[in-house]
């Protein structure tokens, strides 16, 4: 029997969608940062056209590299769904894990397994936190026993 959320695309589209809004935060993300410092760098005269240089040379690299991190985690979550048949905190930190190492496969095996281990942690907490997250919130949704009235009054 398999617990598959059938409510969800099915894996190369959520992969696609994944990368594109990966890449999408990275971009403005980097657009903002890397505009507020080539305004900083640049002459007293000249912020405005620093700041639009250091966006155009610099906000789609980091959106790139944000895409690509999203498109590989996306990928592993979606093999590790279907190795395991589970939809549970573990594929997230599964697929950090792989994510981390791959990414990082270059600088040599020391290096990956390091960055592995870091973003298969990074992606527990966010999970613990998550997970912390939603019984706080169900907490206060939970029906409340009506206040007893006073036995003995004085």
């Amino acid at each position: 029997m398999s617990s598959a959320d059938h409510t969800r695309d099915p894996c190369p589209w959520v992969i696609l969608n994944d990368f594109g809004g990966a890449f999408s935060m990275g971009a403005v993300g980097g657009g903002i940062w890397y505009g507020i410092k080539g305004a900083r760098n640049s002459p007293r005269g000249e912020r405005f056209v620093g700041a639009i240089s250091s966006i155009k040379a610099r906000a789609p690299v980091t959106g790139g590299n944000f895409g690509v991190w999203g498109g590989m985690f996306s990928t592993f979550d979606c093999a590790v769904k279907g190795w395991r048949q589970k939809e549970d905190a573990w594929n997230a930190i599964i697929s950090g894990f792989m994510t981390g190492g791959c990414l990082a496969l270059r600088s040599g095996p020391r290096s990956a397994l390091g960055s592995a281990v870091a973003c298969g942690i990074l992606l527990g907490v966010f999970e613990g936190v998550g997970v912390l997250m939603s019984r706080v919130f169900s907490e206060s949704q939970r029906p409340q026993m009506a206040p007893c009235k006073r036995l003995f009054s004085s």
